[in-house]
């Protein structure tokens, strides 16, 4: 699921999962996934690595949805997940 950027081109939106209480956040960001078109990207702020999060995603969006970690240090986690065609 990780794509080197060189190879994509994308308009990304700022979603910051810290401000999303734990019980809502999965859904909220498959909804705001599903919103994207491809060549639009979700820019997700977080305070730690979503390990399972990413599991889900690549069960419900395979190959769709890319992962692009712009950020991966303990405490600020930067992520372009990348809607392509």
């Amino acid at each position: 699921m990780n794509t080197p950027t060189a190879e994509l081109s994308y308009t990304s939106y700022p979603f910051d999962a810290r401000a999303i209480a734990h019980r809502f956040r999965h859904s909220a960001i498959f909804g705001a996934l599903d919103a994207l078109n491809p060549g639009e990207a979700m820019r997700f702020v977080n305070d730690h690595d979503p390990l399972p999060l990413l599991n889900q995603m690549q069960q419900r969006y395979g190959e769709r949805v890319k992962v692009i970690y712009q950020q991966r240090e303990p405490g600020a986690i930067v992520i372009d997940f990348v809607v392509v065609a």
